[in-house]
């Protein structure tokens, strides 16, 4: 299925998939890309089980069908689908006044980030987790309430920009703001698992207050960590 690079090369296919196909998609991506480690294995490995659970990872979905699924969206609406180019793992297709764009997810061992501006020197922020990224570029990740905080001391225009992660899209001469508002899901999210997000979004995962509650609850709110 995927291969392990490295000076002997393994073939990742002994992996074991969960019965069924989970949110559309099997266990793991169908291309070649090759890890750089076993520990960049195990890290797309976390990454995949998180989008799997998600609601929005669309799995082996070409270009031309996610184009097809996001064309009646709002701009703004995005999936995460496997890359049709085996030199990467995921693609993050998004809806834009412009149409649907695709953008490449970087995969190192350092985590996962979208491609680097080449007019822009500073590097692009990396996660350990795709959901991670997406958080981020929503302003929905750790970072959202400081930059927020930091945005409202200053002019309203200086807030704007603050206040977001920006990146640009550059498309046929034109750098087109990323928008990530909304994501199309699969199908329709469990009870439980929209009051982890919830749960997630106000910051409970990680902190002191889980302490008290029981271990199956805990470990349910830690094996998914995003807000989204």
């Amino acid at each position: 299925m995927v291969a392990f690079g490295g000076r002997s090369p393994v073939a990742m296919s002994a992996v074991t998939p969960p019965e069924g196909r989970v949110q559309g998609s099997s266990y793991t991506p169908h291309h070649y890309k090759p890890f750089s480690s076993h520990e960049h294995y195990q890290q797309v490995m976390r990454a995949l089980r998180k989008l799997q659970e998600s609601g929005f990872y669309w799995g082996a979905v070409g270009g031309r069908e996610a184009s097809s699924l996001l064309r009646s969206e709002p701009p703004g609406t995005f999936l995460i689908r496997d890359s049709s180019d085996h030199h990467y793992f995921f693609t993050l297709s998004v809806q834009t006044v412009r149409g649907t764009k695709n953008l490449r997810i970087h995969s190192e061992m350092g985590g996962f980030f979208l491609q680097p501006d080449p007019q822009n020197t500073q590097e692009p922020p990396r996660f350990d987790c795709v959901l991670k990224l997406i958080a981020h570029y929503m302003g929905k990740g750790p970072d959202a309430a400081r930059s927020r905080e930091e945005a409202s001391g200053s002019s309203s225009g200086d807030a704007k920009t603050k206040g977001c992660n920006v990146y640009l899209i550059h498309t046929s001469g034109e750098k087109i703001p990323l928008e990530l508002r909304r994501p199309l899901r699969t199908s329709l999210s469990s009870l439980q698992h929209m009051c982890r997000r919830t749960l997630n979004s106000r910051g409970l995962v990680g902190s002191d207050r889980t302490e008290q509650l029981p271990h199956t609850l805990r470990d349910f709110l830690e094996e998914y960590d995003a807000p989204i």
